[in-house]
């Protein structure tokens, strides 16, 4: 597990230059933490690379994948975000137990801002503040 984690951040280290990358993992992380924070990297930079690599001895191997996927179809069926490339591959990663290379699925999807965007973060955003109002008049 530790040679997984020295590879994701080897990753991060690498791809840096990528400020809209998000790198999801088999953390305790709740769902619309990554659903939150890629709306915001889609205002901030119109697009969002969603990516995650599937873990090969854990007990939901692919669980971080099945993640990633799971937030680009909420922001789509949402109505915030297009598709606009999906690519699969593998890395090789270095077996702790055995030190042997072994082969871990990679997935990278990239969204792109949707036509109404900007007009349903607006409307979101006025939801909030009108539930944030009626709460303090309560």
């Amino acid at each position: 597990m530790e040679e997984v984690t020295e590879a994701v951040n080897n990753l991060r280290i690498n791809d840096s230059h990528k400020k809209n990358r998000i790198q999801v993992s088999n953390t305790k992380k709740p769902l619309f933490f990554y659903v939150n924070l890629a709306k915001r990297y889609m205002q901030q930079h119109n697009e969002v690379e969603l990516s995650a690599l599937g873990m090969g001895k854990c007990f939901f191997p692919l669980a971080a994948i099945a993640t990633v996927v799971t937030i680009a179809e909420i922001l789509k069926n949402n109505g915030l975000a297009v598709e606009k490339k999906i690519m699969t591959s593998t890395v090789d990663i270095k077996d702790e137990s055995s030190g042997r290379p072994i082969q871990k699925a990679k997935i990278e999807i990239m969204l792109g801002k949707s036509e109404k965007f900007d007009e349903l973060m607006a409307a979101a955003a006025a939801d909030e503040k009108d539930d944030a109002e009626g709460a303090e008049q309560s």
